[in-house]
């Protein structure tokens, strides 16, 4: 852990952003902008100048990259973009998607976010990053809402420009935790030796300490490792007790988990009293088919997600999308949690503009919806959401997370099933995480 310090950014209260947003615009947003025109293929007179009604948006994820990509929702928002145009845009309005290769990197994320300002975008939606700390200082600056990021952070739970849509790994952990709590003997957590890895123990202990339960096993691993031969043995030690006990392995690795799980299967011959459980986002359908099926390691294992199993008809708006302007793109999974948190990040976004009726429609303006009070909904795919600056989890720091819900999956003859009906709020649970 040594030599890694983060470098956090200052969030300014609600009433100082708007002020700084003038000043700071003028003296060196715009100054970013000429450079990113001059330097990165951004046309000069491609966006729309007064009285083009055009909304602007921008959704960014990490592509072709040695660690966790999700092509997919950069290519969702651009079928989206197609499919709502086709149906008549937003109000009236077209709706213009451009998207960013986050690549995973805080630089690349940091010129994502200096491109929206350059481009005049009215927020950034459903997007992906693991560097909050890189860009959102930017959006705040320019006042963009960020709208759906992925929950990675505990910044997009703190920036009061951050409008989560799901409760992130905070949720999946803290109700993974209290799931396991009953299930397992010795939990073992194997999570990336990054910033972002860092906060991952607390949440599962969390729901661990609420079933009465010793915290995991805390077990750092690189992040971009092409094998986990070392780390998977570690996991094993600490979950295996030698009395017929299940202790289990949760693997929290992102794109990396198949990677681990291809060691884990290895040395699990000598345990296999030892059993799996990890959150959506580390292991889908896709996985669990490419890992063996019912004869597979993650058997039997719980999963935590934040909406319902792929298979819900409460997905079949979205699929339309993807029948309709996307048939054959193989980046767009429909079964990802990072489409469907495009989805419904976009569903947001159309909410708030709808709200705005005959109005201007700027960044400034789909905030203040969005603060103003405004109740969206989401077919049932998440509770109704509603942002307030101070909300329930205020008290551990997390002032914008306002769904705690998640639902419990298991693999039952190597399908993702339903393993609890609707969904779980974990509020209490996390109210006690040690963050």
């Amino acid at each position: 852990m040594t030599g890694r310090r983060r470098i956090r950014s200052t969030v300014l209260p609600r009433s100082l952003v708007r002020p700084a947003r003038a000043g700071a615009l003028a003296a060196g947003a715009l100054t970013a902008c000429a450079a990113l025109l001059a330097g990165c293929g951004i046309v000069p007179g491609v966006t729309g100048g007064p009285g083009d009604d055009t909304i602007t948006v921008m959704t960014w994820a990490p592509e072709n990259t040695g660690a966790t990509n999700k092509p997919g929702m950069p290519a969702f928002a651009e079928a989206y973009g197609r499919w709502v145009n086709a149906h008549g845009g937003i109000n009236g309005r077209p709706l213009k998607v451009l998207t960013c290769n986050e690549r995973d990197d805080a630089v690349a994320a940091a010129r994502c976010a200096r491109r929206a300002v350059a481009e005049n975008a009215v927020a950034v939606v459903g997007s992906y990053s693991q560097h909050g700390d890189a860009f959102l200082p930017t959006l705040e600056t320019a006042g963009i809402p960020y709208i759906g990021g992925y929950g990675l952070t505990h910044d997009e739970f703190t920036s009061p420009l951050s409008y989560p849509v799901n409760g992130g790994q905070p949720a999946l952990l803290a109700g993974l935790g209290r799931t396991l709590a009953d299930a397992c003997g010795p939990v073992a957590l194997v999570r990336p030796d990054t910033i972002a890895g860092d906060q991952l123990p607390p949440l599962l202990d969390s729901g661990l300490a609420a079933g009465g339960h010793d915290p995991a096993g805390d077990l750092r691993a690189a992040e971009a490792a092409t094998s986990y031969g070392d780390a998977a043995e570690r996991a094993l030690e600490h979950a295996a007790t030698g009395t017929g006990e299940k202790g289990c392995v949760v693997p929290a690795l992102g794109d990396r988990t198949g990677t681990f799980m291809d060691s884990f299967r290895r040395a699990r011959a000598q345990h296999p009293e030892v059993r799996t459980a990890t959150v959506l986002g580390s292991v889908d359908q896709t996985v669990l088919d490419a890992s063996g099926g019912a004869s597979g390691p993650y058997e039997g294992a719980y999963v935590t997600g934040w909406y319902p199993e792929a298979g819900d008809a409460r997905w079949d708006p979205m699929k339309e999308v993807i029948r309709a302007e996307a048939f054959g793109d193989n980046r767009i999974d429909p079964g990802d949690a990072g489409v469907q948190t495009t989805w419904i990040a976009y569903t947001v976004l159309r909410q708030a503009v709808e709200s705005l009726g005959d109005g201007e429609v700027t960044a400034d303006t789909v905030s203040a919806a969005l603060d103003g009070g405004l109740k969206v909904t989401t077919g049932d795919l998440t509770p109704t959401l509603r942002w307030k600056f101070q909300d329930t989890l205020a008290s551990i720091g997390l002032p914008r997370l306002v769904n705690a819900n998640v639902t419990l999956q298991q693999v039952r003859n190597g399908r993702l099933t339903t393993a609890a009906d609707g969904f779980t709020d974990v509020t209490s649970t996390l109210k006690e995480a040690a963050l």
